[in-house]
């Protein structure tokens, strides 16, 4: 029975790594296989990184995030290409190849490598016509697209309310101060996107513009300087529809989360207003959890506890924080494993990630490419129901044979 047990494992190990899991639902797909989906993280340097390749390989990572230090200094575009070419073709599951492309500041493909030049979002918003935004986007996407880059975590939404902001305004990174003009030159940033196939993501929720400290250093508190209107560019563009997902931040609003929990880490805020309040069903990303927002006052256990039972769908975990301990893929993995064995979270709620995850995933294909996913998917569960009716034979046979050679003894102990 145990080597029956170990046979059937194996056959829907390969169904679920078989590279079409992304059309399966949450309950046919093994747990480790969806743990995977859930994790986003970062390698080292300018070349391919033999663990990582590995863990994307099995399956342990759904997504990977590129920096500056992983641009190759010379031939930097082909050589940067290639790398993600690999990891990607290595993944049982497309992976979301990610990078904060802001431009101006926050700009990991600067044209000292030999990419397009880009501007901030504060000098976009400033040209006082949509032209700007769309140039420089669409110069943006073309280059992510040409590279194998599929989710930029732009535009910033944030908006410039506190001129002294040291994470936003510091960085020209909010497109304006005025609620209104954020969501329009946003979603004209997200349109251009669109044009080549690069999803989008907003941040930094639920508003990180009128905060006077650094995430990345410690507690943002923006109970006192938070205001409702904050919510306005994500509200206009839910509902109409130019929101492929969303990045939490790690602000501490006390008016929007009672227990003083950071942003990424409250149910109050992502359950309770993003998605309830302002209707999205759609990814959730987390801000870097390795920011010492979090790393200095929850532990890792705590902090992955707490985010998942918010409502997040995808976790960061960069390694790439100055003064953070590292965090293994393993260690992530047998955490959520133990709390969902444990009960504390229900494989239902991971399903449900799951699925948001794959159903975004599933828009970077063609409807032609989704046919013949669909045709491969339709084979590999024909080939397994032929498999488990093969394994029932011989199961059969097995059992039989077992009952011919216990007669036997039987008999022979008669004589």
């Amino acid at each position: 029975m145990k080597m029956n047990c170990r046979i059937l494992l194996m056959l829907l190990l390969c169904f679920g790594y078989s590279g079409k899991a992304q059309m399966m639902s949450g309950e046919n797909v093994p747990l480790d296989v969806k743990i995977g989906q859930m994790l986003l993280i970062g390698f080292p340097k300018a070349q391919l990184d033999p663990l990582v390749l590995e863990e994307v390989r099995k399956g342990k990572v759904g997504s990977i995030i590129i920096f500056e230090k992983n641009i190759p200094p010379t031939n930097s575009f082909v050589g940067l290409k290639k790398i993600i070419w690999t990891y990607q073709k290595a993944a049982p599951i497309p992976l979301f190849i990610c990078i904060d492309q802001e431009g101006g500041r926050v700009n990991r493909l600067k044209d000292k490598y030999g990419f397009p030049r880009s501007i901030t979002a504060e000098a976009m918003g400033k040209a006082g016509t949509l032209d700007s935004v769309q140039f420089y986007s669409e110069a943006t996407a073309a280059t992510l697209a040409g590279l194998g880059i599929n989710m930029n975590f732009a535009p910033v939404v944030d908006l410039a309310s506190n001129p002294t902001n040291p994470i936003i305004a510091r960085y020209g990174r909010a497109f304006s101060a005025n609620e209104d003009s954020v969501a329009l030159l946003a979603k004209e940033f997200v349109k251009s996107h669109r044009k080549f196939n690069v999803l989008t993501s907003l941040k930094h929720f639920p508003g990180h513009g009128s905060s006077k400290a650094d995430t990345h250093l410690g507690i943002a508190d923006v109970t006192n300087t938070w205001e409702d209107r904050e919510l306005k560019p994500y509200e206009v563009l839910i509902d109409s529809g130019y929101v492929d997902a969303v990045m939490t931040s790690h602000i501490v609003n006390k008016r929007l989360d009672k227990e003083g929990h950071p942003g990424t880490l409250s149910d109050d805020v992502i359950t309770g207003i993003l998605r309830q309040r302002l209707g999205f069903d759609g990814v959730v990303f987390t801000d870097d959890m390795q920011m010492h927002a979090i790393t200095k006052h929850y532990g890792l256990e705590e902090s992955i506890r707490l985010a998942i039972l918010a409502g997040v769908d995808i976790m960061t975990f960069s390694n790439n924080i100055y003064g953070s301990e590292e965090r293994t893929v393993d260690r992530v993995h047998s955490i959520i494993r133990d709390l969902v064995q444990k009960g504390i979270i229900t494989e239902e709620r991971i399903n449900a990630s799951y699925n948001r995850i794959m159903k975004l995933k599933s828009r970077l294909y063609t409807s032609d490419q989704v046919a013949e996913l669909n045709r491969e998917i339709q084979s590999l569960k024909d080939s397994l129901e032929n498999a488990v009716e093969a394994v029932r034979e011989v199961n059969q046979t097995i059992e039989m044979d077992a009952g011919v050679d216990e007669g036997k003894k039987r008999r022979k102990k008669d004589k």
